[in-house]
């Protein structure tokens, strides 16, 4: 399987988009008073990759083009990252993200994705179900000719759900290689560590067992990343990317702790924390 190059130029951009990004999720976060700031920090350099390091076919001011690619947030609570992201790619505005969790959201930021949303494919938030449906969509575009790719993000915890096992087991036997499943592994789940829960390992073993093609990068190397996410398909197998990553990345009382699964950071670790990622 080949590669493009990568310039050093654009994992600067890449790098730059990032750190933006973790400056825009801790904002909206904040601001609404709640929120997930945990896992979506550690998803940041992903998604920046995918979406804005010419991975993701997508247009913004058409979201549902019918060949675009698609990409599902199967890990749902993570929706400051999500909604940055498509304030970002234009799907929505810096104005709209002050609505973030209000009630009558006019772009419907909830707390979990939502459809009517810009640039949401389904609603996330139910653990475990974002690979299937993921799976049902490649299925579809494949059936209707077309050569569009689906990208779904799943939490480690998440992995701990049985539906996903049992999508992984259908794709393979589809032989669905237009999907594309990368596992955000910060291995902090929201009260434990998921070793200590229900330990996924061997994780690459395992995806391998029911029949994937598997990856393991590092998720926080911008490079690792976009030449793992440019690689040819597989002839007939769907792809699986494990991302090790670090739970609150970038802000450092934040990494690898529990505490910041689910709670907004107040007035002065807000403050602190700009003040590391500035």
């Amino acid at each position: 399987m080949k590669t493009a190059s990568i310039t050093a130029p654009e994992v600067a951009a890449l790098d730059t988009t990032a750190k933006e990004l973790r400056l825009k999720i801790l904002e909206i976060i904040h601001r609404a008073g709640s929120g997930h700031p945990g896992g979506s920090l550690s998803g940041v350099d992903i998604l920046s990759v995918l979406f804005f390091g010419g991975i993701l076919r997508y247009d913004p001011k058409n979201p549902n083009e019918p060949t675009r690619d698609r990409f599902i947030l199967s890990k749902g609570h993570a929706t400051g990252l999500l909604y940055a992201v498509l304030a970002r790619a234009g799907f929505i505005s810096d104005e709209d993200l002050a609505d973030y969790r209000k009630i009558n959201s006019k772009r419907f930021l909830s707390g979990h994705p939502h459809p009517k949303t810009p640039g949401v494919e389904i609603a996330t938030g139910s653990l475990g179900q974002g690979l299937s449906v993921g799976h049902g969509i490649a299925l579809g575009t494949r059936l209707d000719g077309y050569d569009s790719r689906v990208y779904v993000l799943l939490g480690d915890g998440e992995l701990q759900e049985g539906q996903v096992w049992e999508a992984a087991m259908s794709a393979a036997q589809f032989k669905s290689n237009n999907l594309i499943a990368i596992v955000d592994y910060n291995k902090v789940a929201q009260d434990n560590l998921t070793a200590d829960l229900l330990d996924l390992e061997p994780l690459a073993d395992k995806w391998a067992a029911c029949g994937w093609d598997v990856h393991r990068i590092d998720g926080h190397n911008l490079e690792e990343i976009q030449k793992t996410l440019r690689l040819n398909p597989h002839p007939e197998k769907p792809r699986v990317i494990i991302a090790d990553t670090i739970k609150g990345k970038g802000v450092s009382f934040m990494e690898g702790k529990t505490a910041w699964h689910g709670v907004a950071p107040s007035d002065e670790d807000y403050q602190r924390a700009i003040k590391e990622l500035s």
